[in-house]
């Protein structure tokens, strides 16, 4: 496949400048509080720059990278935006420009091209700018690493005309090797741009998972081919799908920006949407949730949308196994994410047929049971690693033994109960995706969906609680930003600890909000699990990352992004003045 590709400075001349440049970075000392005058979000691993200053930025200036079929396109969009953004930050930089010539290159060198995305994948990089207009140098073991270096350049570009900082070496790559979003597109639907527009912001912020919720009891938007009347059926509307066109468009996308694309297809809880088509193989569907004057332990669902699959109707898994197939042709990555939160007892207690399976003293775990062992080692043969909601191991009335869920194949994600319930999931020898709602969920905080309920007609000086929200309060970035995932764990227990996920559920979302209600706060978690929240002697690093996260959060706006605000635009333009005395 064809690149364009500038002509290479001799690899002696590029050695020699590198090596001049990293000798006199490394004896100078660096003072980690140090704020300088342009930030990288999320801040690198590794920032020498002892004498900030900047060099002009050649209008001929070019970035020259081995040929790629999804790196060549990032190259591209990379020179693009360098070149026409034009940024112009809220606090000036106070950097003076050298006397030498313009930037006119960016080398980037890879070692193992062939890398491919996968969990795992080598991400880091180092970046050289030097201050004498030599070529900057992007050196990465991987494609993806190089992404990770071409945002960070990016973001060291700045003004009109374009100028970059310079006399620099960044060295850089992840704490954690899985850092992602999970967006919910069943309670209310996102168009394929606005999904392309989230992917394109993850990347952004060093993230590199996208967590597709796709399917709930509220409608079933995925087209699958040997089930066409899952979404014919059970999507909210002709206009309302996703096509297998629409998803290898996300998942390509993806490719180019860096980002593995996770499908879940929630089961066999959540599925009342499935009901549409096959009826026969859903219990409980389309009753009312929770029946008036009943206790909440009578409840049919968590929340309305009832419907869950019959783990003893052959049927079930004559489907099951149809959608499975379907899905993971249309989504390459090596996870798959199976669900399996939220068994509703009643749900299952009302069907006749379970009914007389009760009565002949079997267990609802059992029926949960015969379901996973029918279904978790299909996915396994598909060459798939299966995540689970961490409720078909913990939950305390339905569950399965670990013996049926193998730890070389499973990984648990966590929502309940904080760093207690990821302890359980480490303890008990299995990998751990935190999500925990305490921390990371991003619809928290904006009250109760239902309607005509009496909890809030409450007279006025009543103590209003969280507000109708279970999760409440709203999480704000701080909260995000200072959890600790391997909270409370050994060494070795972290170890299993492959990262986060921030979540936003969509009972009260959708594309009119979506930006806000994920940026800057996924940001948060983006460094948490990127540099860490903490500098270099320990301390938690929060304060001094307001100036920088109120700068980034700017910069994605005028990138198309509409990220909230986090203060008032004076605290910006009079640093410090909103801080408090408070030391942490």
């Amino acid at each position: 496949m064809g690149c364009s590709i500038i002509t290479f400075p001799s690899f002696s001349h590029l050695f020699i400048s590198t090596l001049l440049l990293l000798t006199t970075l490394y004896i100078t000392p660096q003072i980690s509080a140090v704020r300088y005058p342009i930030d990288v979000w999320p801040k690198p691993t590794t920032f020498h720059w002892p004498q900030p200053q900047a060099i002009t930025l050649s209008p001929e200036f070019t970035i020259s990278a081995p040929p790629h079929s999804y790196l060549t396109p990032a190259v591209h969009r990379y020179l693009r935006q360098i070149l026409t953004e034009h940024h112009l930050p809220l606090v000036t930089p106070l950097l003076n420009l050298t006397g030498g010539p313009p930037l006119t290159t960016l080398t980037i060198i890879i070692s193992d091209a062939a890398a491919p995305l996968t969990h795992g994948v080598d991400e880091s990089y180092s970046l050289t700018v030097p201050s004498t207009g030599a070529s900057a140098v992007l050196n990465a073991e991987t494609p993806w690493g190089a992404m990770r270096g071409l945002e960070t350049f990016s973001q060291l570009v700045y003004a009109k005309p374009a100028r970059v900082a310079c006399g620099l070496y960044i060295s850089d790559g992840p704490l954690f090797p899985h850092r992602g979003i999970m967006l919910d597109t069943a309670r209310n639907y996102y168009g394929v741009e606005d999904l392309l527009r989230l992917i394109r912001t993850i990347s952004m912020n060093k993230l590199n998972v996208f967590h597709w919720h796709i399917t709930d009891s509220h409608s079933f938007p995925l087209v699958v081919p040997s089930e066409p009347e899952m979404a014919a059926k059970g999507a909210y509307g002709e206009d309302m799908k996703y096509t297998a066109a629409d998803v290898k468009r996300v998942v390509e996308y993806g490719m180019e920006h860096g980002v593995r694309v996770v499908p879940e297809i929630d089961m066999p809880a959540h599925t009342g949407s499935w009901a549409e088509a096959y009826p026969e193989i859903v219990t409980c569907a389309n009753k009312f949730w929770w029946p008036a004057d009943a206790e909440w332990t009578d409840r049919l669902a968590a929340e309305p949308g009832t419907g869950q699959l019959n783990p003893l109707n052959p049927k079930t898994y004559e489907v099951v196994k149809n959608v499975v197939r379907d899905a993971v042709s249309m989504f390459p990555d090596q996870f798959y994410h199976a669900g399996a939160d939220e068994i509703t007892p009643n749900c299952w207690k009302i069907d006749p047929s379970i009914q007389t399976f009760l009565s002949n003293n079997g267990t609802l775990s059992q029926i949960l049971e015969m379901f996973i062992n029918s279904t978790l080692p299909y996915i396994i043969s598909l060459n798939r690693t299966v995540i689970y909601w961490e409720d078909v191991l913990l939950n305390a009335d339905v569950n399965v033994p670990s013996s049926l869920l193998p730890r070389e194949n499973v990984i648990l994600q966590s929502w309940n109960n904080g760093p207690n319930n990821t302890k359980r999931i480490v303890d008990s020898g299995y990998r751990a995706i935190v999500s925990s709602s305490d921390f990371y969920y991003l619809d928290c905080g904006h009250g109760d969906f239902t309607g005509n309920n009496s909890l809030y007609n409450m007279p006025p000086g009543s103590d209003q609680g969280n507000g109708g929200s279970w999760c409440g309060p709203f999480k704000t970035w701080q909260t995000i930003y200072n959890y600790d995932i391997t909270y409370g764990l050994t060494e070795a227990e972290a170890k299993l600890v492959i990262g986060g996920e921030v979540a936003l559920w969509s009972e009260q979302a959708d594309s009119t909000v979506m930006d806000s209600r994920i940026w800057p706060r996924a940001s948060a978690m983006a460094e948490a699990l990127w540099s860490g929240n903490r500098d270099e002697t320990g301390k938690k690093r929060f304060a001094e990352a307001t100036d920088r996260l109120n700068e980034w959060r700017y910069r994605m706006v005028t990138r198309g992004i509409g990220a909230e605000p986090i203060q008032p635009l004076w605290c910006i333009k009079n640093p410090g003045m909103c801080n408090t005395v408070h030391l942490a």
